[in-house]
């Protein structure tokens, strides 16, 4: 089960970004977990594919998730405003223990859902104990500030990374992911380089950052999570810098953990692995 107690009754629910591509078949260590902490056979997740325009998303989650012996998995079709209204879809989601956001495009996710009464119900749930996990896109839009794009690349630059509003439900990280397969420690870097209130969190493929009430984040899966803390940055050129000016950034720190390994949000400290 890992170093958690799951079954303690939280005050948030747990926050899950995934950085995409997670196992689903073979071995599928961060999906079998969600469903634990979802209940097994009480679990009834709530999959919403909005940022995929690929029909068969939804009900693809919804076979994995049976098979891995949730009691429910239901799909919400939700591709349009009108559809993030509908009271159907609501009272279905307000019915579920965990909800599931598939990958695709993140601005699909933002522009849709964007300030709907869906978007209203994901944060209030979370916030009284439903699970959520995010996948690619739906890692992203977890925080209050998603990363809409940017360069890639390991040099941070004054034109390196764009924002829009995410959900809003950690408001202490960044959130990027495909974090080396795609190359993204610049943008995430330009990203952390604006504010360093919020930590950035680079997440790989087929790894997770499983963060619980406590916002003690532990690391799930079988790459690593790139963490970028700049509550001792001494000095950003972000200010002064021209358009797409590589950056000056003094004091930053970086940690780089893999599975087991934990980072604590309020406290920005890091652990390794306990064996």
């Amino acid at each position: 089960m890992g170093s958690r107690d799951f079954e303690a009754n939280p005050l948030r629910g747990f926050v899950i970004p995934i950085g995409g591509a997670e196992e689903r078949l073979n071995d599928p260590v961060i999906l079998t977990r969600f469903v634990e902490i979802c209940g097994n056979e009480k679990a009834r997740i709530a999959i919403i594919p909005t940022a995929s325009q690929l029909d068969d998303t939804g009900p693809n989650y919804e076979k994995v998730f049976k098979d891995l012996g949730a009691g429910e998995a239901i799909s919400l079709p939700i591709n349009t405003r009108e559809d993030a209204q509908q009271e159907s879809f609501l009272e279905t989601l307000t019915s579920c223990n965990g909800i599931f956001i598939t990958g695709g495009n993140q601005l699909r996710l933002s522009t849709i859902l964007g300030g709907t009464p869906i978007a209203q119900a994901i944060r209030r749930l979370n916030a009284a104990g439903v699970h959520l996990a995010g996948t690619s896109a739906g890692a992203a839009i977890i925080p209050e500030h998603m990363i809409a794009g940017g360069s890639t690349g390991a040099l941070p630059t004054e034109q390196g990374v764009t924002f829009a509003p995410g959900l809003g439900l950690l408001n202490k990280v960044i959130i990027d992911q495909h974090f080396s397969q795609r190359n993204r420690l610049g943008r995430l870097l330009s990203a952390v380089s604006y504010n360093p209130f919020a930590s950035g969190l680079g997440i790989c493929e087929d790894t997770a950052a499983f963060i619980g009430p406590d916002n003690l984040l532990e690391v799930i899966g079988n790459g690593s999570i790139t963490v970028i803390d700049p509550s001792e940055l001494q000095y950003s050129s972000m200010a002064e810098a021209s358009r797409g000016d590589s950056l000056t950034l003094l004091g930053i720190k970086m940690h780089i953990l893999s599975e087991g390994a934990s980072y604590n949000i309020e406290t920005r400290e890091a652990q390794p692995k306990h064996f």
